[in-house]
């Protein structure tokens, strides 16, 4: 009989690489300094992953940065809410610091790439999705909206700006980006609540 694969194995050496990436860096990852800070061999690890890359992607879709429910009955404060889950996110270690180099190594990774956006991106997507649904419901955004494009709309300054550093990403940017694009997508009824603010 095949031995049962130990799943504390498994936690820690994600736990260990969520935590050597935000000290070290994703460069800086080495498959030594994993297996040391999980209490684990090398060996155990390549049986359990194809490669470092495919590690680190796990890891990142375990931790769920940005991953945030939002329903306050307001279309433009639940986009503001996941936009500023979306932000801080890409400020985090884990998430933000290891996407410029990581998306390198999936143009090279087809397949990785999918699990990273089916694993890692996806559940940010189908989060806000919800909030963009339940706004068409009430009337604040158009009926007939091409959904996949207005998150890419909301999504893509932040992470733009973070992935190139060449405008600021304070608070008050996830509020200036759900007001821009809610002016293109949305109704009147969309503002009320940013116009009260």
């Amino acid at each position: 009989m095949a031995r049962r694969r130990d799943e504390r194995i498994d936690h820690a050496v994600l736990a260990a690489v969520t935590e050597l990436v935000a000290e070290v860096g994703y460069p800086a990852l080495t498959m030594e300094a994993i297996a040391q800070r999980a209490g684990t061999t090398k060996p155990a690890i390549r049986r359990r992953w194809k490669s470092q890359k495919h590690l680190v992607v796990d890891a990142m879709a375990r931790d769920r940065a940005g991953v945030v429910d939002m329903d306050t009955g307001c279309t433009h404060c639940d986009i503001v809410g996941h936009l500023e889950a979306l932000r801080v996110a890409m400020d985090d270690p884990v998430l933000g610091h290891v996407l410029p180099a990581l998306v390198a190594d999936l143009a090279d990774d087809p397949e990785l790439r999918d699990t990273f956006l089916t694993a890692v991106w996806a559940p940010r997507r189908e989060a806000c999705e919800v909030s963009l649904r339940k706004g068409v419901a009430r009337g604040d955004l158009r009926p007939g909206l091409d959904v996949d494009l207005v998150l890419d709309l909301f999504a893509a300054p932040i992470v733009f700006r973070s992935l190139f550093g060449h405008s600021g990403l304070g608070p008050e940017f996830p509020e200036e980006v759900a007001r821009a694009v809610l002016r293109g997508v949305g109704t009147d009824d969309a503002h009320r609540c940013a116009e009260r603010g």
